[in-house]
């Protein structure tokens, strides 16, 4: 599933701590962001959250489960406000969820035009440029298929190029391959990059697997177990473009790793 908004705020236009940022490198700005679910016996998700994301930047985000991750995407897209602190996003962002969330009676063709007949662009128009699209992920040739004639592969390209549609400049993606089998998710990494790069985006990609994390990001920010802090970053050296086999990325993946576990075990203690 794919939501666009503006400024991080269409969703909740009245919440004044979701703002768009002033004009500087940064695309995305978390100061001092805590986010407390009341309804869950106050439960805390999010603790005092500082940072940037820069534009441009391909940044990834790996925590425990139950870090708050997912929440932190929420509050960037606009979907959900903090308790405190302030959430800047400088430009358009659109989400794309782990489950491709296609509409089945549509062909891909008309999935991917979706987000541009919502904006009122003429059909011929629309179409001319979801193929356009679809051809940017490799699926010209699928696009009066629909979604049941589709590899999960295949579907999540589709959703790839529904996102692209929106012409956001900042992507938020939530575990997007996650479902995925090896051999496919490394082929959408190898995708995912090459439009990131072609279309100069700001990514913000979070995942439980480590070494996607560090074979897509240029840096790898660290999410303590619940409440969810910024508990390390690190900047991934590592010359493009990158196979999660290298030594590189293990060794950096492995380094994480000890990291992550310390903090599940801290946690669990």
């Amino acid at each position: 599933m794919t939501i666009s908004t503006v400024s991080g705020r269409a969703a909740l236009p009245d919440v004044q701590s979701v703002r768009p940022c002033s004009s500087g490198p940064s695309a995305i700005d978390l100061r001092g962001v805590s986010k407390r679910y009341a309804g869950q016996n106050g439960i805390l998700a999010l603790d005092n959250i500082a940072l940037t994301v820069r534009a441009g930047e391909f940044l990834t985000l790996v925590g425990a489960s139950g870090c708050g991750k997912s929440t932190l995407l929420n509050l960037v897209s606009g979907l959900d406000q903090p308790t405190s602190g302030t959430v800047e996003v400088d430009g358009q962002a659109a989400f794309m969820f782990q489950e491709h969330a296609l509409f089945p009676w549509l062909s891909a063709l008309d999935n991917v035009a979706t987000p541009l007949r919502l904006r009122g662009v003429g059909k011929n128009d629309r179409h001319a440029q979801a193929r356009e699209y679809l051809a940017a992920v490799h699926l010209a040739d699928f696009a009066d298929r629909r979604p049941h004639e589709l590899s999960g592969g295949m579907k999540q390209r589709v959703a790839i190029a529904r996102t692209l549609a929106t012409h956001a400049p900042i992507l938020l993606m939530d575990e997007p391959f996650g479902a995925l089998d090896a051999m496919t998710r490394d082929l959408l990494h190898d995708e995912l990059e090459a439009i990131w790069r072609e279309r100069n985006l700001t990514v913000l990609f979070v995942t439980h697997n480590v070494r996607e994390a560090v074979r897509l990001g240029d840096r790898v920010v660290l999410l303590s177990s619940r409440p969810g802090r910024v508990v390390q970053e690190y900047d991934v050296a590592i010359d493009r473009p990158r196979r999660v086999e290298d030594p590189g990325v293990a060794a950096l993946a492995g380094e994480i790793t000890a990291a992550l576990r310390h903090e599940v075990a801290r946690h669990g203690a």
